[in-house]
C-alpha cells in the first residue's frame, strides 16, 4: 500500500447485556492461552461500519465469549462473559484491494491488531478484535483477531455467521457454551484411546532450541501462498486416488502434493512425521454449534520416496479410521493432568518439532467463511496472517470467492525463495493446464503462487 493507514474511528462493541456466565477453560485451552489467532476477509465495496457494529453487538448476544475477559482462580482459567467489548477499529489506506490482497502475510502488512494474548490471559486484555480498513479503489478489508482459549476456527465460523445473520437480518445460528470443558471430554470419551497424548515435555538441551527458534522466527522464516485450482485439484486426486487405492478429498490431496513438493525442493529425503489436526466435534458425536477448542489431531509418518499418492491415501484412512485410531484426547487430558497446569509451561504439542522439520499442516476448508455475507457482500478471499513465523506450519481454506484451496505455508527463508523461482513454481503447478480457467483476481495478486 502506498502510504501508512491513516486512523477514522475508534469504538467499542458491547452486547449491552452480560450473562455473566463462567466458562471453565480445559486444559487444552490453557495450553493455548498465549496463543491469538488472526484471519482478514477482503471484500470488493464499501461495507458501512454502523452496520457492522450493530451486526456484530447482537452476535456478541449469541456468543457471548468473545466479549468476555480472562481470569485465573486458584490456578484454573476461567473466561468470564461479562460483556467488557470487543474493540473496533477503522482505518483507510490509498491502496487497492489486490495489493492488500498481496501483502496479507506480509510483516507489518496492519490488515489486523493481533491479540496480545499474553495480556489477555491476565485481564488486561479482550479476546477478540476486530479493524476494518477501507481501500482507495472502494474495497474494505476486515481483519479479525481471537483468544485461541476461548475457541478454535468452528469457534470463529459459528460467530462470523451470527454477525453475517445479524447484518442481513436473518435468524442467527445456534450456538452453545461449554461450561466445564474437561467435564464435558470426561463424559464422551471412550475409557481408553489410541494411548498416544498430543504433548510432551522436551528435555532442557532441546528447550533452548525451541526457544531459539521461535526467538529467530521473523528472520529466520518467510510466509508462502499458493492457489491451486479445482481442475488442478480434480487431477491430484485422480491420480493419488490410483495410486492409493482410495477415494481421497480435496484436502487430502493438496496436503500430500505440498508437503511431497516442499521435502523435494529442500533436498530432504529422510521420514519425517506430518501432524494434521483434527475438529473433534462430528467424531464425538458433539454438536457444531459447540463453542470451545474442541481439536484432536493425527500423526502420520512420510518418506517422499513412497510419493504422495501414498501420502494421500494414508491421511484419508486416518481420518476415516480417526475414532478408533487416532483418538487420543482420553490421553492428553491424563497427561496434562499429571504435569499439573503449573506444567504446563515446560510442554509443547508434537507437531511443534522443527528440528526434525515436523509439517503441521491444517485444513480450514468447508467451514463456510466466504459464506458469510454483508450488505449482500460476500468475501472475495479469505486467508490466515501468520501471526508469527514459526516453520514448517500450514493451513488450507478455499481460495479466491471459495473456488480451489488456498495453502499458507512458513518455510525457512532459502526454502521460501526455491517455492518462489521458476522450478518451484512449475513443481508445485506439475497438475495446472494451461487451459485451465483461473480466477481473474489471481493475476492480480501476483505474490500468490
Amino acid at each position: 500500500m502506498s502510504v501508512w493507514p491513516q486512523l477514522r474511528d475508534t469504538r467499542t462493541v458491547r452486547a449491552g447485556v452480560a450473562p455473566g456466565t463462567v466458562l471453565r477453560c480445559g486444559l487444552v485451552d490453557t495450553m493455548l492461552a498465549d496463543l491469538s489467532v488472526s484471519v482478514v476477509l477482503f471484500f470488493e465495496r464499501a461495507l458501512d461500519e454502523e452496520r457492522l457494529a450493530a451486526g456484530l453487538a447482537r452476535a456478541l448476544e449469541r456468543v457471548p465469549v468473545f466479549a468476555g475477559r480472562l481470569r485465573t482462580v486458584d490456578g484454573v482459567l476461567e473466561a468470564v462473559c461479562d460483556d467488557s467489548g470487543v474493540p473496533m477499529v477503522s482505518y483507510r489506506v490509498d491502496g487497492t484491494l489486490a495489493e492488500s490482497m498481496g501483502r496479507v502475510t506480509a510483516p507489518g502488512a496492519q490488515h489486523v491488531d493481533p491479540l496480545d494474548a499474553r495480556a489477555a490471559r491476565t485481564g488486561d486484555g479482550p479476546l477478540f478484535g476486530v479493524r476494518v480498513t477501507r481501500t482507495g479503489d472502494g474495497g474494505t478489508v476486515l481483519g479479525c483477531s481471537w483468544h485461541h482459549a476461548i475457541g478454535d476456527l468452528q469457534s470463529f465460523a459459528l460467530l462470523l455467521r451470527a454477525w453475517s445473520a445479524a447484518v442481513e437480518g436473518e435468524e442467527l445460528p445456534v450456538a452453545e457454551l461449554v461450561e466445564d470443558q474437561d467435564a464435558l471430554l470426561d463424559r464422551v470419551l471412550p475409557a481408553e484411546d489410541c494411548g498416544r497424548p498430543g504433548f510432551r515435555v522436551p528435555e532442557e538441551g532441546e528447550r533452548l532450541l525451541l526457544d531459539r527458534e521461535v526467538a529467530a522466527g521473523p528472520r529466520a522464516n518467510r510466509t508462502v501462498q499458493l492457489y491451486f485450482g479445482d481442475d488442478e485439484i480434480a487431477r491430484m486426486r485422480e491420480e493419488f486416488g490410483a495410486a492409493a487405492g482410495v477415494k481421497v478429498s480435496a484436502g487430502d490431496a493438496v496436503c500430500a502434493h505440498v508437503v511431497h513438493t516442499v521435502r523435494e525442493l529442500d533436498g530432504d529425503r529422510e521420514t519425517r512425521w506430518l501432524t494434521v489436526p483434527v475438529n473433534v466435534r462430528r467424531p464425538l458425536g458433539l454438536p457444531d454449534a459447540l463453542i470451545g477448542n474442541l481439536l484432536g489431531d493425527i500423526h502420520l509418518p512420510y518418506t517422499p520416496a513412497d510419493g504422495p499418492g501414498a501420502l494421500a491415501g494414508a491421511l484419508r484412512t486416518a481420518v476415516r479410521d480417526y475414532a478408533e485410531e487416532h483418538l487420543n484426547l482420553r490421553s492428553n487430558l491424563r497427561f496434562l493432568a499429571e504435569l499439573g497446569r503449573p506444567g504446563l509451561a515446560g510442554c509443547v504439542p508434537l507437531g511443534f518439532d522443527p528440528q526434525h522439520r515436523r509439517f503441521s499442516f491444517s485444513n480450514w476448508s468447508r467451514f463456510g467463511l466466504y459464506d458469510a455475507s454483508f450488505q449482500g457482500q460476500r468475501p472475495v478471499f479469505f486467508s490466515p496472517t501468520a501471526n508469527y513465523p514459526l516453520p514448517w506450519v500450514s493451513w488450507s481454506v478455499e481460495g479466491f470467492g471459495g473456488t480451489g484451496l488456498l495453502t499458507t505455508l512458513v518455510v525457512p527463508a532459502r526454502l521460501a525463495a526455491r517455492l518462489r523461482g521458476t522450478d518451484g513454481r512449475a513443481a508445485l503447478h506439475r497438475y495446472r493446464d494451461p487451459s485451465d480457467r483461473l480466477p481473474a483476481l489471481l493475476a492480480a495478486v501476483p505474490k500468490v503462487l
